[in-house]
């Protein structure tokens, strides 16, 4: 890793599905606090495919850098879908040219396999109930999943979803996720599931579990050679406000600003671990694989 340590540089904001760029009005107030540039990209009114997005998202950084006369390194937070428009445009449309000068990716549970919630949207079974507790909390109300692009493409198996797959990650981006987990099986973090997350576990079954933040379970996380931070670092905290530590909350959690601050202030901070076990020896951080996940019925 050769870039830049402990200076900071422009970062760009990319929020999730179905939100918009208010979601990070907490992190841009620290921001701003902290005196670092954001830039702030936009995708609410797009229904289209992360591919799509992409392109417009790389066409934003380019308006901000000729607008602003920077051309050096950006960092770039993401949260949940915003992930993979931000890896389609640096690991399928900026390959091999590594246009895109980026010196950290740090995704808020971001769906690296695909989303285990999206597959469930078109799921026989599961999906009237699902829309039922969901609606005007997290599914927007008298919401159709058969006209919704986005969705489509997080399901694992997607064009989308391949094509990041056979891409993988690039050695020239530190990339870093910051997950939640609900390590105290307190149902208020995500009362609609109980405090849970749908999983569909390797073997085909759908579980709930407790280690996701009810919409994103960790299974659907995992990216070998991302380092990662897993919420609460002390259940106390957590304890206090553990609604603060679902999916919903997250780009606006305490703790997880603290995490983001300090990372974009000083890259060469370590994550608490790394996916991987040959990855973690090369890193010197503790292993995170998928053996470690726990999966709760």
């Amino acid at each position: 890793m050769t870039k830049s340590p402990a200076t900071t540089c422009p970062v760009v904001l990319v929020h999730g599905w179905k939100s918009h760029p208010r979601v990070w009005a907490a992190l841009c107030a620290r921001l701003e606090e902290a005196s670092i540039v954001h830039w702030n990209f936009s995708h609410a009114r797009m229904n289209a495919a992360p591919a799509e997005i992409a392109v417009c998202l790389r066409e934003f950084i380019r308006d901000r850098r000729e607008a602003s006369g920077y051309m050096g390194d950006v960092d770039i937070v993401c949260h949940s879908a915003g992930t993979a428009i931000v890896r389609y445009l640096l690991e399928v449309l900026d390959t091999p040219s590594y246009d895109q000068k980026i010196r950290q990716l740090i995704a808020l549970a971001p769906p690296n396999n695909g989303s285990a919630m999206a597959e469930l949207f078109y799921h026989p079974i599961y999906a009237p109930d699902l829309f039922r507790m969901l609606g005007r909390v997290f599914v927007p109300r008298d919401y159709d999943p058969s006209q919704d692009i986005m969705t489509r493409e997080l399901c694992a198996g997607s064009r989308t979803m391949i094509q990041l797959k056979k891409a993988g990650i690039r050695k020239d981006i530190r990339y870093r996720m910051i997950l939640t987990e609900n390590k105290t099986g307190t149902p208020a973090l995500f009362p609609w599931l109980d405090g849970k997350t749908w999983a569909h576990t390797p073997d085909g079954r759908w579980v709930l579990t407790y280690a996701g933040d009810g919409v994103i379970p960790h299974i659907d996380s995992f990216l070998p050679g991302a380092e990662l931070d897993i919420l609460p670092a002390d259940t106390e905290r957590f304890t206090a406000s553990p609604d603060e530590y679902s999916h919903i909350s997250l780009p606006s959690n305490r703790e997880a600003m603290d995490c983001i601050l300090a990372y974009l202030q000083d890259p060469s901070i370590p994550s608490s671990a790394v996916c991987g076990n040959v990855e973690a020896d090369e890193a010197g951080l503790d292993s995170w694989c998928p053996e470690n996940f726990t999966i709760s019925d």
